[in-house]
């Protein structure tokens, strides 16, 4: 067997690991869904879910690919094969292959937008306005200049049209991803990880501090200080609204990148005895550092400073994009040095966003080379081809990035977990789960963890799943917008295209059970 590329040192792995966690829900999805929620209510199932989800899914996904890698494989379909060897597991395997490359197709989009704007906001490029407590007053120009940039603004019919610069922007953005894809795991991933994850904690640090000592400029009654009274201030009637427990549940899936399959891969680069119990540790700690201490840090104390509590729960209503590129440019270029700290906003999400897209790539790229024997650099420039074309999906359709963003950022990724950790802890079986999870372990995992791997979060993953089915299913289903169907069919056609790769690659290698 050829050797398989290997992580070059393990500060490195754990970077990686983490910038593939750290990507744009850290600081603009977790704010939203915090301040819709309910905020200091949102935290207290979210930290539940992530103990009771996100841990153990972690290790989970860690030695599931380890396990795998040690095997050859480096995506899911192989991996599945060989913790259950049965002519089936494969196929559901393709969902960990499919599901990521199916982001990456509207991520780098949404991600080539950090990058625009963080030039913009350094050539003193954005809108600028007088502060004023007016919140619609001040917002106006940043929401027209972001809808017009991505060709929303005054949008009828089936397509879009955006800037011209948003289509460079992206073309260079894609352009990185499979050229930093191309140089490997330790020369490309990880180099890229060593310089944008420090240089991402640097920025989002200074940003914390520049918000949380910002003194109001329009009201006495407002300050940064009231937003973090909102996330931490718990409101316990909301406790027994399933609805916030779902979207905790969900958040930690998107936050940790479980349920993708890109965990699965960066782990089969690992070797057979390295530590994955305190490497996964490490992990999931660098994301929540990242999401509840500076993500819960910025955002919403930024706007709750210049807008009040109120009209900031109404802005982080209208979703991410609203937050990020209407709300927080607004509140930074009315700043000293406005530009400078708008640089550093889009710069840190830039990172963010760089590092979890090529994560989210590198599955396709290891079922091509592990499965087919495609050399790198040729699968690097051909699925950056794929990801190219498909992307005038969601750039020109209307509507179709926000349905991807629902079947596969939520629906696929909750039902691939529950997939995986049936199939470890059930067919594979626990006890020799629990082995493996422990090879070369440098800390036991609590027993605790064994019951609630093998009980716990299998009953929580069918809870989430059969309450989205019985309350929003058939709503969903319902919507008849061509715009809408034109992207499911898009996603059924390269479901089926992988059910058929993945037939050809184990019937040519003889890999059938």
């Amino acid at each position: 067997m050829k050797e398989r590329e290997r992580w070059a040192t393990r500060i490195g792995l754990i970077l990686a690991m983490a910038g593939n966690a750290v990507g744009l829900g850290n600081f603009l999805r977790f704010p939203v869904q915090a301040a819709k929620n309910g905020g200091g209510a949102f935290m207290i199932p979210y930290f539940i879910s992530f103990l009771l989800l996100g841990i153990p899914l972690m290790w989970v996904e860690w030695s599931i690919g380890r396990y795998g890698g040690s095997y050859g494989h480096g995506s899911t379909p192989g991996m599945f094969q060989r913790l259950w060897r049965h002519p089936l597991a494969k196929y559901l395997g393709v969902i960990g292959v499919v599901g990521p490359l199916m982001i990456v197709i509207y991520y780098a989009y949404i991600e080539s937008w950090t990058l625009a704007f963080s030039i913009f906001s350094l050539f003193h490029q954005l809108p600028t306005v007088p502060a004023s407590s007016n919140a619609a007053e001040v917002l106006a120009p940043f929401r027209d200049f972001l809808y017009t940039y991505i060709g929303t603004e005054g949008a009828r019919g089936f397509f879009l049209r955006p800037a011209v610069w948003a289509y460079g922007f992206f073309v260079i953005t894609l352009f990185l991803n499979i050229w930093i894809l191309a140089r490997g795991i330790s020369r490309g991933i990880e180099v890229l990880a060593k310089i944008a994850m420090p240089t991402l904690f640097a920025f989002a640090v200074i940003l914390a501090i520049r918000v949380l000592t910002l003194g109001s400029p329009v009201s006495p009654e407002y300050s940064a200080l009231k937003g973090l009274d909102f996330l931490w201030h718990p409101d316990f009637s909301s406790l027994t609204n399933w609805k916030v427990w779902l979207a905790a549940a969900g958040q930690i899936f998107f936050t940790l990148s479980v349920g993708m399959g890109a965990i699965h891969t960066y782990a089969s680069y690992l070797r057979e005895k390295d530590d994955i119990v305190v490497s996964g540790l490490a992990t999931a700690s660098t994301n929540e550092f990242a999401e509840v201490v500076l993500g819960g840090s910025i955002a919403i104390p930024a706007a709750v400073a210049f807008f009040g509590v109120a009209a900031a729960q109404q802005i982080a209503a209208a979703g991410s994009f609203n937050l990020g590129f209407v709300s927080m440019p607004a509140v930074l270029t009315q700043m000293p040095l406005g530009w400078l700290f708008g640089f550093m906003w889009f710069g840190l999400l830039f990172f963010a966003g760089i590092t979890s897209s090529v994560a989210l790539t590198q599955p396709v790229m290891a079922f091509f080379q592990d499965e087919f024997g495609f050399p790198r650099e040729k699968t690097a420039w051909g699925v950056g081809l794929f990801i190219f074309l498909s992307a005038h999906i969601p750039i020109f359709v209307r509507g179709a990035l926000d349905e991807m963003d629902f079947w596969m950022g939520t629906f696929s990724i909750t039902l691939f977990a529950l997939i995986e950790i049936v199939l470890f802890a059930w067919v594979f079986g626990m006890d020799r789960a629990w082995q493996e999870m422990h090879k070369g372990a440098q800390m036991r995992i609590p027993r605790f963890f064994y019951y609630v791997l093998k009980y716990v979060t299998p009953l929580m993953l069918i809870a989430i799943i059969g309450g989205w089915l019985f309350t929003e299913w058939i709503p969903l289903m319902l919507k008849s917008d061509p715009a809408i169907w034109f992207a499911r069919l898009f996603i059924l056609a390269v479901f089926v295209a992988g059910l058929v790769l993945t037939h050809r690659a184990f019937q040519k290698k003889g890999k059938e059970a």
